[in-house]
Parts: C-alpha cells; structure tokens; sequence
C-alpha cells in the first residue's frame, strides 16, 4: 500500500497540486456570492415576478443560481442584458459579470485548457487524490497504532510528522472533494449517468383565452422561491406560448391562461443524488463547506512537498551492503525487519565490523529467511516494530518462514530490536520474533537487547557485549545523517559537585557571531538560534568524533539561549569535552525536535519526574509555564550539598506559582531515599490528580525509570489505573537514557 501511495503521489503530485490549488481559489466564488444574497422566508415566485415586473417590464426570464443569486433576463427596444436584482424589491443590483479571473480558473480546473484530454486527465487526477486520501489514511493509522490514535502525537523527523499532521486535518476534505470529482467527471465524459431527462412533451393545446398576469397564476403561487431554478416567460404574441418553470423538484410546462400545469416531470433519485455531489464538490448551495474543502485542499501541496520529501529520505537511507557473502558460505548471517530503511544503517555498521574480524558475513531483509541461512554459526536479527506492535515492512512474513525453518543447534541467535518508548508496545515485534526463535529450539547467544529511538550509544553498548561473548572485538560507531550544524558559544556555566567524581554542569550557549549572518538565518532562527523547545534534543559532535551524543534541552529558543544539563561519565568522550568549555567557547551541534515529550497545552495538571541531569528539560517546562498551570515536581539527587541541580531557580518558581509543588529525594545521605519513595509518600495526592486528567513526564535514566513505573503502578492501582493505561491515552511520557 505504501509502495502504491508513493507511485501515485510522485507520478501525479503537480496534477494533483493545480487541482487542489484552483479548488481552493473557486471555493471562495460561492461563499463571496452568498454574502451579496438575502433570499427572504416564505416568498414565492408570483411574488417576486410581482416586484421584478415594476423594474424590468421586458423581463424574458428569472433564473436562480444554486448559490441563491437571483438573475434577470431582460430585453427593451434599445438593450437585452442580464441583472442581479434584490429578491426583496425585484429591483437591479448590477450587471451580471462573470469575474474573468474565475472564469480562467475554472476553465483550468475542469480541462486545463485542453477539452476532453484535459477533462479525462482531470478525472485521472480525481481518482488519484481519492487514491491517496484513503491510503495515507489507512498508512497513518497502521503507523500509529490504530484509529483509536488517530490524533495522538505524531513520531518519526520533520518531514514525516508535518506529513502525517497536515494529511490527517485535510484527509476528510480531500476525501470528499475527490470522491465528488470522480463522479462528475465520470458523468461529464459520460461514464455514469447524471439523471438528466428530457423535457416534458410540450402540450399539444392550452386553454386559450386571455392570459392572466403571471403574479395571479395559481403554479407560481405554489412555488416557494427557495425552489425555484428558472422561469422562462411565455414570448409576446405567440397564442401557443407557455410558461416554462423548472424547480427542485421537476420541470414543466404552465398554461398562461388558467395558471396551471400542462405537463411535469419529476426529477429522479439519481438526478438529485448528482445535484447534492455537484453542490457539495462546488459549494454552490453550501457555502460554508465549499470554504472548508478550499481549506483542506490547500493542504495537498504541502502534502506532495513533504511527501516528496519522505520518500527521498527513505531512497537515501535504503541499503547499500558491500561485500555481502553468500547465505551458504557465511558465518554469520544479518537478517533485518525496517519499514523506512533506517535499521539497515545499523545493519551495515555490524555487517562491516564482523566482516573487519575475519568472518564470511551475509546480511539480508528478514522476509529471505530460509533453510540456507541455518548453516551459519550465528544469526543475528535487527528489526524495528511498526505501529502497534506490527511487523516492518520487510520482515512481514518473518513469524510464517520461522516456523518452516528447523533450528540448527550448532547455530546460535541474538535479536536487536528498535523501537520508541512513547508507543505502550515497545519493540513488541522484536518481542515476538525472540520468542519465536526460542520457541523453535533456536539457541539464543544472548538475551533480546532494545533499543530506544536508534540510540548509537545503546547500540555500540550492544555491540562491545556482543564482541566480549563471540570474543572478538566488535566497535559499533554509526553516525546516521544528521541537520547541519550551527555554531555555538558558551555564554554561562553553573557547576555542581565539582570535587565529586562525576561533576554536574549547566550549560548555557547563545549563538556564535558567524551563526548569525546572513538574510536566512535572521529570518528562520530567533537570536541566531533554530526554532526548539525544551524537552527537545541537542545533537553535539565533540572534536575527534563523528558520533554525535544527544543532550535534552533545558530552555526553548524564546529564552534566548540554548542550555543543557551534562554530568561527565568516565571516560565520556563528549561529556568530557563539554566540562572542559569555559565562557568563549564554541561548539558545533544541530537540534532534533522531541514534539512527543513535552506538556500538554491547557490547564490540567503535569506531573514531572526525574532524576540527575534528567531534570534538565523537567525545569525548562516549569520555566516556560508562564501560565502558572499546576506543576509537580519530584526529583531526585545524590546530595543537596553538592549536586541540588537548578535549586534558586526551583525556589524562584515556587515563589511565583509556575512550581505548585517541589518534592526532592536524595539517596547518598543519612536515611537516603530514592524519588520513587517520594511518589509513594504522596500516593493520595498523585491519584486525585491522575483523576483530574494530569500528564506525567519522565526523565532520567532507564534503570530510574522502570522504576518510576513500578512505584506509580502501585499508586494508581486502587483507582484502577496504571502507566500502560496512562501511555495509551498520551498521558505518560517518558525520555530516558
């Protein structure tokens, strides 16, 4: 399906796009002639010929657009024109005149220009966005773990969130714009009937006699205006001459003389079910939907654009494996589960490394498992999950093969799964094909490792384990593509426990003078810093290095500076680097947006919890609540006396209310605890407000935060609630390390 959407959105995105553009321009035309029309309630057609009459005695016909707009045709001895006149008075309110602009768009928007070519390719392109609509809706609900989350927050890059965020506001609207186009240029090329019939046969006799004035004839009596659509007068001098009165309803034939029908013919079901779509697809008639489908049609070139966009990322980052072995000669094999390509990076990286250590390797999608890749001595999966706990693309039919596939007890097997915590099933595929393979009688070399958000420090932990079990020296460094860097210089630093063994530091970087020239750069950075806020992740490559590590932001770019929080880890290449800065110097980092770890906007409460450094974004959050919204904090700490990170200013928040409460634990003190005692300790409070809707945020180390998990389960377990339950909702999340 996804191969399918991208054909089809690349192979049609401008034809789509001119489309979707024009639309959106002709949508406005029926809301700008609705507002110059005031059709009066209960006033029929006798009444308006009434008062059209004493303006334009040679009027030769009445006719009333489907946006309500009432026109008159008219002739005299000098002039024959047609005028909008006010239903209220039947008096003129201009010329009829076609805006020609509109004309030019709408004549582009049907044939572009071409006639009937132009009318079929028009019609190709309907059925491409109808296409498109229903298949990136079925991708995005697949990606995010079913339509329950259809609006839950959005993961992947850049590209992949705006895509996916705009398609899911303008999906309905292109649906429905689509879905009606089809259908009318189906009818215009004449595929599908559009319930048109032929005219009643024209009577053969009238009554005769002299006619009554069309004010009194007892038909337009009858007729509401709101039903009219046209009225043709009867030509003077012609004793065979009728009246010809077409409305909602039906069409026919009135005699003159006696005000009464002679002949009518009713519209059928499939006539109005072709009205309603061509009204709806228009917004003539409804005008206020016209406007909404233009606002969601604007939507599809930025649709084309970013798709564009994520489909050439993917191309890029699809697998370039060198040096690859055959499945039958190799001693160790790679299999790899990855929907958008990107474990394949990681693939490549291991596939090197064994190949660099003397071994015959093969690496190849996890969907080629087969009986020759049992000869190997070791088989190694890496495989991410997709949406809810599903399998990748590649590694779709992985659990059916497994399953025909005898083990090889000579071979053993270790699984690396790749996953976001923020989904409540973390890795779960990654889960499932471990089991599988035990199940099997597989021998596992090591127990199923996982890894959050395609951390490259998890990875290269995971890469020297392996290389001391297989005994060989295995060092993992993948560097995926990464933003451009900018330049930052070192304005502030506040250090903590500077005679412990590991130091904590606060960092604070504006922008370096080069980072802020330049039209471009004034334009899309504030302060010559990028667009961020805090909980989002710096990226810094440390010189000697082209690993980047990545460090949660403290402060937003409206703060004016960019800041971190680092403690400095034995022998930390990068850590080391950044406590070793004084105020002048500069460093070389990019931003990466974190949108699924941040509060949400309104006033229920926030929880936030962490531990160390991971207090970091946690007090970036309480700084920026300038909307005093209730905030808890519990946060824990070694000692007060050497590493209360960020103390005055969680002193200054309470004073002015964007802290409601601070709760701190420190464990390298008499009678320690650790912050999980503090949520025990508080467990009523922490319930009422789960029960009022709060959102709890997590941040520190992984060991900390499982057991955060544990202690809060056990809080929320007499209101019958839970962390799973709370992620489910969006309520839980969590940016550990």
């Amino acid at each position: 399906m996804r191969r399918l959407h991208s054909i089809v959105g690349l192979a049609l995105a401008l034809l789509v796009t001119l489309l979707a553009l024009t639309g959106a321009v002709l949508s406005v035309d029926p809301a700008l002639e609705r507002s110059a029309t005031s059709v009066p309630a209960g006033v029929s057609v006798a009444s308006l010929v009434e008062r059209v009459l004493v303006h334009y005695p040679g009027v030769e016909q009445i006719q009333r657009t489907r946006s309500g707009t009432l026109l008159v045709y008219f002739s005299t001895a000098y002039q024959a024109g047609v005028d909008r006149v006010d239903p209220a008075t039947g008096a003129g309110t201009g010329p009829h005149l076609q805006s020609p602009v509109m004309r030019w768009v709408k004549q582009l928007h049907r044939s572009m220009f071409l006639d009937t070519p132009g009318r079929v390719a028009a019609g190709i392109t309907a059925v491409a966005m109808l296409l498109l609509s229903v298949s990136g809706l079925l991708l995005l609900v697949r990606r995010i773990g079913g339509w329950r989350q259809v609006f839950s927050a959005l993961h992947g890059n850049r590209s992949q969130r705006w895509h996916a965020h705009v398609g899911r506001l303008a999906v309905a609207g292109l649906m429905i714009s689509a879905l009606t186009g089809t259908w009318l240029s189906a009818t215009t090329l004449g595929l599908v009937a559009d319930g048109m019939q032929a005219e009643p046969d024209f009577p053969a006799t009238t009554a005769g006699g002299l006619r009554k004035p069309a004010p009194q004839l007892p038909a337009l009596i009858a007729t509401d205006l709101s039903d009219l659509r046209d009225l043709v007068f009867p030509r003077v001098g012609d004793a065979g001459a009728v009246y010809t009165l077409r409305t909602t309803q039906g069409d026919g034939y009135v005699d003159p003389a006696t005000g009464e029908h002679l002949a009518f013919r009713a519209h059928g079901a499939t006539y109005r079910a072709h009205e309603w779509l061509y009204r709806i697809h228009t917004g003539e008639g409804l005008w206020w939907l016209g406007l909404l489908l233009g606002l969601c049609a604007l939507g599809a070139p930025w649709l084309a654009a970013t798709g564009a966009t994520v489909w050439w990322q993917r191309r890029q980052a699809r697998p370039r494996i060198t040096g690859n072995d055959s499945a039958q000669s190799a001693d160790a094999v790679v299999l790899v589960g990855s929907e958008n390509n990107s474990t394949w990076g990681f693939a490549r990286v291991l596939h090197d490394a064994l190949r660099k250590s003397g071994q015959r390797v093969h690496t190849a999608p996890m969907n080629a498992f087969s009986a020759r890749h049992r000869t190997a001595r070791r088989l190694f999966i890496l495989t991410a999950t997709y949406g809810d706990g599903d399998a990748p693309a590649s590694a779709s039919q992985f659990l059916a093969l497994s399953r025909q596939v005898a083990a090889n007890p000579a071979t053993t097997f270790a699984v690396l799964g790749f996953g976001d915590r923020q989904f409540p099933k973390f890795c779960q595929f990654a889960k499932d094909v471990d089991a599988a393979m035990r199940a099997q009688g597989w021998l596992p070399l090591m127990a199923l490792t996982t890894i959050n958000r395609q951390s490259t420090q998890e990875f290269a932990r995971w890469g020297t384990a392996l290389g001391e079990r297989v005994a060989v020296p295995l060092s993992l460094e993948h560097t995926p593509v990464h933003p451009p860097t900018i330049r930052l210089r070192l304005r502030e630093r506040i250090d903590y426990g500077v005679h412990e063994q590991e130091p904590t530091v606060i960092l604070r970087f504006v922008a370096a003078a080069d980072a802020q020239a330049g039209w471009f750069a004034r334009i899309t950075h504030r302060n010559g810093l990028p667009s961020f806020e805090a909980g989002d992740l710096a990226g810094v490559v440390a010189p000697g290095s082209p690993m980047p590590r990545f460090y949660s932001l403290a402060s937003s770019a409206r703060n004016g500076m960019l800041e971190i929080c680092v403690r400095r880890q034995p022998g930390g290449l990068c850590s080391t680097f950044l406590h070793g800065l004084a105020p002048g110097d500069s460093i070389d980092a990019f931003v990466q947006a974190n949108p699924e770890f941040r509060p949400a906007s309104g006033r229920t409460p926030v929880i936030l919890i962490g531990a160390g450094t991971g207090i970091g974004p946690l007090a970036g959050f309480i700084r920026n609540n300038t909307g005093r919204h209730p905030m808890y904090l519990y946060w824990g700490g070694r000692d007060p006396a050497s590493d209360f990170l960020y103390e005055p200013e969680l002193r200054n928040y309470l004073a002015d209310r964007r802290l409601t409460q601070l709760h701190t634990a420190f464990s390298r003190v008499v009678g320690g605890v650790r912050v999980q005692t503090r949520l025990a300790e508080d467990a009523a409070n922490l319930r009422t407000l789960v029960k009022e809707g709060a959102q709890v945020l997590v941040c520190g180390s992984s060991t900390m935060a499982g057991s955060v998990r544990q202690a809060l389960d056990e809080v929320l377990a007499p209101i019958a609630q839970d962390v799973n339950t709370l992620r489910s909702s969006g309520r839980y999340r969590e940016d550990v390390f």
